[in-house]
């Protein structure tokens, strides 16, 4: 115990410096596919056609992703020979389409944004990523962002899953529950459209179906840095970069 704690005096603090520097260590993000030009339209079709989530589209001789619907299988890029371009960035929060320009809490919230999590069914995988942002390597609070137990204290609702039946009335509480001024996160694919689950008898097929999102987090799941950069544009200390394509699973 004794050498670790004198390892950590000597190195110092090994905390990622995003969002001031761009994070480049490996393993940070999976990436993403990005829109690709093929030779033909008819390879385009191919690469749509691999698509088992219906994420790519073929429009003439490109395909385009729709990155909310994408569930990271990544046959599009191993999948067969008309593969995807593949970008290995992380800073890919939405604005949802049909809702205007997003308006980010006051510049007060810039240093004391608390945060919420309520699991509406998810499986695991997008709560596992947003865990890990209270790390020492992501350590959001330096950022000022910090999670709470109870919603009468929290200004940004962040939800995982695709909100099963058992969960829609907690998730509606919780947000009734919230102070205004207050923003609501949806990460990963579940939790923007259903994911793999869709919308049944047992699964709202979204956020959106229940409550009125503000920004989508796409991944299936998103990396912590994807995540935290969501965080950052709830206040405008970052600009959502990407528009969602549609307003399939979001209204």
């Amino acid at each position: 115990m004794s050498f670790w704690f004198w390892h950590g005096l000597k190195k110092g603090v090994r905390s990622t410096h995003y969002p001031r520097e761009f994070e480049s260590a490996a393993g940070v993000s999976p990436g993403r596919p990005v829109a690709t030009e093929f030779d033909s339209a008819a390879e385009a079709v191919v690469a749509a056609a691999n698509c088992p989530a219906d994420a790519i589209v073929a429009r003439g001789s490109a395909a385009e992703v729709k990155l909310e619907r994408c569930i990271y299988c990544q046959h599009c890029h191993y999948g067969n020979s008309h593969l995807l371009e593949w970008h290995s960035d992380y800073e890919w929060t939405m604005a949802v389409p049909g809702r205007g320009k997003y308006q980010p809490l006051p510049t007060a919230y810039h240093r004391s944004l608390h945060v919420i999590v309520v699991d509406a069914g998810d499986c695991g995988a997008c709560l596992h990523e947003v865990k890990q942002l209270n790390n020492p390597l992501y350590n959001m609070h330096r950022l000022g962002i910090f999670l709470t137990a109870t919603p009468r204290a929290a200004d940004v609702l962040l939800v995982v899953g695709p909100v099963s039946e058992n969960m829609r009335v907690p998730l509606l509480k919780t947000y009734e529950a919230m102070p205004a001024p207050k923003r609501i996160l949806a990460v990963g694919a579940c939790a923007i459209n259903g994911g793999v689950f869709g919308r049944t008898f047992m699964s709202a097929g979204g956020v959106a179906s229940v409550l009125p999102v503000d920004l989508l987090v796409p991944g299936d799941p998103p990396p912590p840095l994807a995540i935290l950069h969501g965080l950052l544009a709830v206040t405008g200390r970052k600009s959502p970069v990407l528009q969602a394509a549609s307003s399939e699973g979001n209204s």
